[in-house]
């Protein structure tokens, strides 16, 4: 979740936006108090005129689109990060602001050159004011200013959930422990805050460590009506309940410091948040970050503008990172359970088997002699008399000596000797290494090639032997008759 774009209900100055402040009480997409073009709500400062309003009527998992409670407008206003036509006030703080940057008239020698070049470096880090004119009060450069360095496009998961679901994001200003031994009472204290009504039941989704010591708790209401059939009560509308005036007091006593709803976008909003970059956010680099979005239909681009952003999102993902870790443990430790319990129940079934074959025996057994108890008396049949015939023929073939009762003698004695042996040369244990094996398997396939080389060549002189024998035998008789 990328908490932070919840709503607060003064007028002040957004705490984070990429636009100069100004009260021109407009009304557009994300509220009527500012024209801020893109305010993160309490999550990332101490106030802020409108969150990312009312405009699109839902929250967002990761901070919240949420809804005003003055005004929660449906339709989609001017602009979606609420970037109304310039004002007069607005023209002229672009116009001090070029003015301090390029060609600043304080001093009118060549030291205004050097003054536009810090004018310039203050504007690029974001901080400073940037001096331009002697009658004109300076300009004050933020991070928000269009030509602060430090800005980014990050990616921020998309919630799925819808508004019938009900569930409300409460950041508590506790540690995880804390909320979870005192989670009864937390849950009773949120019933007084809803009146006490007992058709209303307060149920707690999830419990979820946050940085900084906060606590994300999620929660829904469940309404039951008089004959019997119960409903969550819309996130929306719970939400709106929690930003009364009295009703948030309340839970800023409890330790809540956000409130937003977790519904999910429509496509309408959606294609309306993309199509419009962010103040201060050059269109180029925010084509490009929906260009390289990893994952369009489940991840938005959000900006990121300066460092604490950057350090925000650096233990979100911390945070992450450690639950993650955590739930692989658990995973690990339950598959040495599963492992354990596995070898158990292995070990058990191979004692039922062993207890199996004793059961079946022993039930031979008592069937033979019942069979033996109800034969008594009578006279060997036909039948019997063939099953006593095949009977002598198999013990025959067992206690024959070529045949099986031999055989399982000669296996019993190797065996012996092989227990005798292992126990007395039990220690006297050698390993050859593989790399080692290898090449002595290599070396016998050579020799055994020599030899079969060999063979073959003594083979064919012997061939050579006989054929020279042959000739000798056939010229003897013939240098006889010569002679003679």
């Amino acid at each position: 979740a990328f908490g932070g774009f919840g709503t607060t209900t003064t007028t002040a100055a957004p705490a984070f936006s990429f636009s100069a402040p100004t009260n021109t009480g407009t009304s557009g997409l994300f509220g009527a108090t500012q024209n801020k073009g893109f305010g993160f709500g309490t999550s990332f400062g101490t106030g802020t005129g409108t969150g990312l309003g009312s405009g699109l009527g839902t929250g967002l998992g990761f901070g919240g689109f949420g809804t005003q409670q003055q005004q929660q407008q449906t339709t989609l206003g001017s602009g979606l990060f609420n970037q109304p036509a310039q004002t007069p006030a607005q023209s002229n703080q672009l116009i001090n602001t070029a003015s301090a940057l390029s060609a600043p008239t304080l001093l009118g020698d060549e030291r205004d050159a050097i003054l536009a070049k810090w004018n310039q470096l203050q504007a690029f880090w974001g901080t400073g004011k940037g001096y331009f004119n002697n009658n004109i009060a300076p300009v004050e450069f933020t991070q928000e200013n269009p030509f602060c360095r430090f800005k980014a496009v990050g990616y921020s998961l998309m919630p799925n959930n819808k508004d019938e679901d009900g569930l409300v994001v409460l950041v508590f200003n506790r540690k995880e422990a804390d909320i979870r031994s005192q989670q009864q009472q937390l849950v009773e204290s949120l019933h007084k805050i809803l009146g006490g009504n007992q058709t209303l039941t307060v149920n707690v989704e999830g419990v979820k460590t946050m940085p900084d010591d906060q606590t994300e708790v999620i929660i829904y209401v469940v309404e039951r009506s008089p004959n019997g059939t119960s409903r969550r009560v819309p996130a929306t509308t719970l939400y709106a309940h929690f930003e009364q005036t009295n009703i948030k007091s309340s839970l800023q006593q409890l330790g809540v410091s956000l409130s937003m709803a977790r519904t999910e976008l429509s496509p309408a909003q959606v294609k309306q948040l993309l199509q419009n970059p962010p103040a201060g956010v050059d269109p180029i680099i925010w084509e490009q970050a929906k260009v390289d979005n990893p994952d369009p239909d489940k991840l938005i681009p959000v900006p990121m503008v300066g460092f604490k952003e950057l350090l925000r999102r650096l233990k979100v993902q911390d945070q992450m990172t450690k639950q993650h870790q955590t739930r692989l443990d658990i995973i690990s430790e339950d598959i040495s359970e599963l492992q354990k319990n596995q070898t158990t129940t292995m070990a058990k079934i191979a004692q039922y088997k062993r207890k199996l074959m004793a059961l079946s025996h022993r039930t031979l057994q008592v069937l033979i002699k019942q069979e033996i108890q109800r034969k008594s008396g009578y006279a060997i049949q036909a039948d019997e008399e063939q099953l006593r015939v095949q009977l002598d023929t198999i013990q025959c073939e067992l206690n024959a000596p070529t045949q099986f009762k031999g055989r399982l003698n000669e296996l019993m004695s190797q065996i012996r000797m092989q227990n005798h042996f292992g126990a007395v040369r039990a220690e006297e244990r050698y390993y050859i290494d593989a790399d080692l094996l290898r090449e002595i398997k290599q070396h016998l396939k050579q020799q055994q090639e020599g030899l079969s080389h060999l063979i073959s060549i003594i083979k064919d002189d012997l061939e050579d032997i006989k054929l020279i024998e042959h000739g000798l035998n056939e010229s003897i008789p013939i240098r006889g008759g010569v002679f003679s």
